[in-house]
């Protein structure tokens, strides 16, 4: 893997949890050295906008990171939106999965997975 377009501070924050499943989800699916993990926005969700994650191939107008070893893929232009936004992964009675805390978001669903700003 190439360093030299490795952006070196992330826009977003992944908790411990959240890097403890990632790696375990890694592991499990035997995600292969050319894929990371994208992070992005897409229009959809009952606030207007909804959140991406998964694993993909870094394309053309991506931005790459690496957060405690996980290569981070990022539309450019979704930066706006993720900006200073922490994801956490949740494995409790009431609630279990990822889940996004983005100070940009205006008001966000009851659900969590979507927003609007």
């Amino acid at each position: 893997m190439s360093t030299e377009n490795i952006q070196t501070a992330a826009p977003v924050t992944l908790t411990a949890g959240a890097l403890t499943e990632l790696r375990k989800l890694i592991d499990q699916q035997e995600i292969g050295s050319d894929f990371g993990l994208r992070i992005g926005v897409e229009g959809g969700g009952c606030s207007g906008m909804s959140y991406i994650l998964g694993f993909d191939q870094k394309k053309e107008g991506d931005s790459e990171y690496e957060i405690e070893g996980i290569r981070v893929f990022m539309n450019k232009a979704h930066g706006l939106y993720l900006a200073g936004m922490e994801i956490d992964f949740k494995n409790g009675l009431d609630a279990r999965g990822f889940t996004f805390n983005n100070p940009n978001a205006t008001s966000t669903c009851g659900c969590g997975s979507s927003f609007s700003a």
